[in-house]
């Protein structure tokens, strides 16, 4: 019966969100601009309920010559591709607000597993596993307020199956609390040449 409220309560929610946060969505989208050439939204394919893919959406954080669908650990010289706005969005998880538009959708959900990148066979498989690609991915999850980038695959994965066995209101209400308190502390962010799994 949660499942179903769930879905309800994401529409509404993201709706309510979109709308009181529209200002902050505005300022953000003009910072971006004024910072460097390109779109205001960045895009990327990503894996959804029932391993569809999906489109997540973002706030651009990097320049637009940096190389596609590579995680940001990956690259050779990932702080130099970070703009100066891009830094403060992925440091606060503010480029993350877009993605109340995959909520409001449907392809997301407020709490379940994040979303892995559509190459990244390995989580997925992972995840098979406790059976967490059968759910909708979350803006935040379980995994995220337990170490979120610098939790080993394996580990993250256990997460996401342990989410799965426990889903109800409760469980997703601690979530969100918990995750305000990690995003205003800035715990378990990795950015940079430091990075050990940033999404």
């Amino acid at each position: 019966m949660y499942r179903f409220m769930k879905r309800a309560m994401d529409m509404v929610l993201s709706i309510l969100a979109l709308v009181l946060l529209s200002p902050l969505l505005g300022i953000l989208a003009l910072l971006i601009k004024l910072d460097s050439p390109g779109p205001v939204l960045f895009k990327q394919l990503r894996v959804g309920r029932d391993k569809k893919l999906f489109h997540i959406y973002k706030y651009r954080t990097m320049r637009t010559d940096t190389p596609k669908d590579v995680p940001t650990h990956l690259l050779t010289s990932p702080d130099a591709y970070i703009t100066k706005t891009g830094a403060f969005l992925r440091k606060t998880s503010l480029d993350e607000l877009p993605q109340l538009i995959n909520i409001l959708r449907g392809e997301m959900s407020f709490v379940g597993p994040r979303p892995a990148l559509y190459n990244q066979d390995d989580l997925v498989a992972e995840r098979d596993r406790y059976n967490a690609n059968a759910v909708r991915p979350g803006l935040t999850g379980l995994a995220q307020v337990n170490g979120r980038d610098e939790l080993a695959i394996p580990v993250k994965a256990a997460y996401d199956g342990e989410y799965v066995k426990k889903i109800s209101f409760v469980t997703d209400t601690r979530i969100l609390f918990a995750t305000v308190g990690k995003v205003a502390k800035h715990e378990g962010v990795v950015e940079g040449a430091k990075a050990n799994a940033r999404e």
